[in-house]
């Protein structure tokens, strides 16, 4: 095999030529196209990284934002016992000072009708004593007869109440 220095010229200028004629016509707007769509492929790569770093902040703030929901509802709920518990023992030291009150009440009129009965037992006893001192004075009568008339004036009494 023998190189022929003529051919070799030739085929390495047809070959320079050549690559020439591809790298300003092919080449360049097959690098470019490949370069759009580089750039293409990166874009939506570095969309889809912003999406997804977006949508884990999105469920970080709606974690916290249900978290807060949970304290807040917590609250409302200690808050509603705390109220319930004063208002039910409002209710029962409303309800002891009132059955005291009528408990106060009671005795007082209970004292005034054991008053009333006393101050009317008096009575009858002081009526009943002139009474008997009167029959007695009238009757003159002896100590026996005197037991007799104060034993049947008590009987009287006790029929009488």
């Amino acid at each position: 095999m023998t190189i022929t220095w003529s051919n070799f010229f030739i085929q390495l200028v047809a070959f320079a030529i050549l690559f020439w004629l591809l790298s300003r016509y092919a080449f360049k707007p097959l690098f470019g196209v490949m370069e759009k769509r580089r750039q293409l492929v990166q874009e939506q790569m570095d969309s889809a990284q912003n999406n997804r770093n977006d949508a884990e902040r999105l469920i970080e703030e709606q974690k916290q934002a249900l978290q807060q929901a949970r304290k807040e509802a917590h609250d409302i709920i200690e808050q509603a016992k705390t109220t319930g518990s004063r208002q039910a023992d409002d209710i029962v030291q409303a309800a002891r000072n009132e059955s005291n009150r009528i408990k106060e009440d009671a005795v007082r009129d209970i004292e005034a009708e054991k008053n009333k009965a006393v101050a009317s037992l008096k009575a009858q006893v002081s009526g009943l004593s002139v009474l008997i001192a009167s029959k007695i004075i009238e009757k003159q009568v002896d100590e026996q007869s005197q037991k007799q008339l104060v034993d049947q004036y008590l009987q009287d009494v006790g029929n009488k109440s």
